[in-house]
């Protein structure tokens, strides 16, 4: 029986020229350009397409060089921009001519951080919502008021392009495009090698503000409370549950729910919920019903409901997609 032929890696551009950050460039190559193929992770084809082909300086004393022309574009199936060490620094324009083209091809644009100035400076976030780093969002509407800027969110997804907010929180973005494309358990095992949360949700609050001694007092309970959730995500939990657990108020564990974790009690357990239901549909057989009641969503009706709003899929969709063949086994580090 002849084998059955190895599916081609995902195209990923890292677009390369002066003035982009070297960080950005280390979260996008640790993602899509380290070999995890022997932890079950598939092969990526990374390569940094430029204008030109000269080495491109750095701050810090590094170099980035070029592998590719912008016209290997028409081949990626992701595009990646990173940060800007200037955000007003413009970009060249063979860089931005090539990035409306892409876009009109349809081929999916993320930008990390100060990225967004760039596909702004290109016209491709014109009408559109987008985010940036908490600190320079009145910096893109100045510039940009054609853009709709999100105050507050760490990625977001508008015709076909994805923007992030700061540092962080383009890991955050790298990974959930990991996601969408190779399942929940891929993303988990690059976020493990790389030893970062494995999913933090878009529409998490950018930053927390400074905890309250009180709030302080409180986190400990906070915690107790999260591992309580996750180890009884199978019963029907709600805010008076939890408030209980954590000897607070409803109102006072919101409150500090908020404070700490950027996010709704609420929230966050659906985000684990959906995150349990995942690994179940990746790694079992079980039946969809079964998921769910494992799960905490009560139904198959439920969890299809949420499935559809959070991750625009049904669970079915998913199984068929990200299913891990009989026998894999990835390893957990």
């Amino acid at each position: 029986m002849a084998d059955t032929p190895a599916p081609t890696p995902q195209r990923i551009a890292l677009l390369s020229f002066p003035g982009i950050r070297a960080f950005d460039i280390s979260v996008i190559t640790e993602v899509w350009g380290v070999d995890r193929t022997d932890r079950g992770v598939p092969a990526f084809d990374l390569h940094r397409p430029a204008a030109d082909p000269a080495p491109i300086p750095l701050r810090g004393g590094l170099t980035l060089t070029p592998d590719r022309t912008l016209a290997w574009l028409t081949r990626a199936d992701l595009i990646v921009v990173p940060g800007l060490d200037d955000h007003l620094t413009p970009a060249p324009a063979p860089v931005l001519d090539a990035l409306r083209r892409a876009h009109t091809r349809g081929t999916t644009i993320a930008a990390l951080c100060g990225g967004a100035f760039t596909l702004a400076q290109a016209g491709l976030l014109d009408g559109h919502r987008a985010i940036t780093h908490w600190n320079l969002t009145h910096l893109l509407r100045e510039h940009h008021p054609q853009v709709t800027v999100v105050p507050d969110a760490l990625f977001l997804h508008d015709d076909n392009i994805w923007t992030s907010a700061g540092t962080a929180a383009g890991i955050d973005l790298c990974l959930h495009l990991v996601r969408t494309t190779h399942g929940a358990e891929t993303a988990a095992t690059i976020a493990r090698s790389m030893v970062t949360a494995p999913y933090r949700t878009g529409t998490q609050a950018q930053f927390i503000e400074r905890p309250t001694p009180r709030a302080d007092r409180d986190e400990d309970a906070l915690a107790s409370v999260r591992e309580y959730a996750l180890h009884h995500l199978d019963q029907p939990l709600t805010i008076t549950d939890l408030a209980a657990h954590a000897g607070m108020s409803p109102r006072s564990l919101a409150r500090h729910f908020q404070a700490t974790t950027g996010t709704t009690p609420l929230r966050w357990l659906i985000t684990q919920r959906l995150a349990a239901a995942q690994k179940l549909l990746e790694r079992t057989d079980l039946p969809m019903a079964e998921v769910a009641g494992r799960t905490g969503f009560g139904s198959e009706v439920t969890m299809r409901q949420h499935f559809a709003g959070h991750l625009g899929t049904s669970p079915r969709a998913y199984r068929a997609a990200f299913r891990q063949p009989a026998g894999s086994n990835p390893i957990a580090s």
